[in-house]
């Protein structure tokens, strides 16, 4: 199973879809930009946009699938209220009003698109996120709140925080991590897609308890803006800061954006118990995107723990 939201968490199931056809997505809801915060404002609804994503990733790949995948992403473009609407977010707040479950939703949607597993949002009320923010030339730490706004705060963030600040976990999503073989995070927006899955109680709890093993994907690159400066420890110690008690067993990274921080990379994976996987995870295009058959070979061998570049003799070879 796979935790986060957005195109990290897309590009997540885009790899290992190639190498489980038994997959649960468990998104974020913390969305208030576009359609999806328009939608969550004016009908009072968890924010579809992330979900829709994780679903449009699962797609058959059959013309069936692909054509549905492409109208459920499509959106308006015109001068009234419909503009920016995505046909997909509309799609799942009419099932979810129907139907009275989100879960059920989202399952019909998934149908639709032939998807083989599930997608489930992280809890069952929408949540708003709330920064710790050093800004440029101050000395004080300013409150940035707000998802989009926090995902573009020019500054170091110190902390992030949901409200409500114990909100409830959506009960399939804590069900699916406790029954889970494995469990990954990442890549993504670190503030606003990742760390926020450590911030829900009744999911954190899960994650520290269940039996399954843990997987951390490092990003390419770090965020402008909300990871602007942050080496791949950087992004660990963060981790472990909003989540003291959870511990992780392999951490997968790029060797290119490790560079010369490998020896406090290992050190920081070794405080969270895990393993550094260095693979090659990169498109081969120059740009920070996971190429999905790259990463699912990268998975395949966490999962198969075939680790022979990992810890010691990945410092020796880096």
């Amino acid at each position: 199973m796979a935790l986060g939201g957005g195109h990290g968490l897309a590009a997540t199931l885009g790899a290992l879809r190639h190498v489980s056809s038994d997959i649960t997505a468990v998104v974020t809801v913390a969305d208030d930009g576009g359609s999806s915060g328009r939608l969550r404002v004016e009908l009072g609804k968890l924010p579809p946009g992330d979900l829709r994503m994780a679903l449009a990733a699962l797609c058959d790949e059959s013309e069936w699938g692909l054509t549905w995948r492409d109208v459920l992403q499509h959106r308006f473009r015109s001068g009234g209220p419909l503009d920016g609407h995505a046909v997909g977010n509309l799609l799942i707040i009419a099932l979810w009003e129907l139907l009275g479950d989100e879960a059920d939703g989202l399952a019909w949607v998934g149908r639709l698109l032939g998807v083989r597993g599930r997608v489930l949002p992280m809890a069952s009320v929408p949540l708003d996120i709330e920064a710790q923010v050093h800004l440029a030339g101050s000395d004080h730490l300013h409150t940035v709140r707000g998802q989009s706004r926090v995902a573009v705060t020019s500054g170091g963030i110190e902390s992030v925080r949901l409200i409500p600040d114990d909100p409830p976990a959506h009960p399939e999503a804590v069900r699916a991590v406790r029954d889970a073989e494995w469990v990954v995070l990442g890549p993504g927006s670190w503030y606003t897609s990742v760390i926020p899955h450590l911030l829900v109680p009744e999911l954190a709890r899960a994650l520290e308890e269940t039996d399954a093993r843990r997987a951390l994907t490092l990003n390419l690159s770090a965020q402008p803006g909300e990871t602007e400066g942050m080496s791949a420890a950087d992004h660990l110690r963060t981790f472990l800061e909003h989540a003291p008690d959870m511990r992780l067993d392999v951490v997968i990274a790029d060797p290119a954006a490790v560079g010369d921080d490998l020896d406090e990379l290992l050190e920081a994976a070794r405080t969270l118990g895990a393993q550094v996987l260095l693979r090659q995870v990169a498109a081969g295009d120059g740009t920070p995107r996971h190429d999905p058959l790259r990463l699912a070979a990268a998975y395949r061998d966490a999962f198969d723990d075939v680790l022979g570049d990992v810890g010691e003799t990945t410092a020796e070879q880096g």
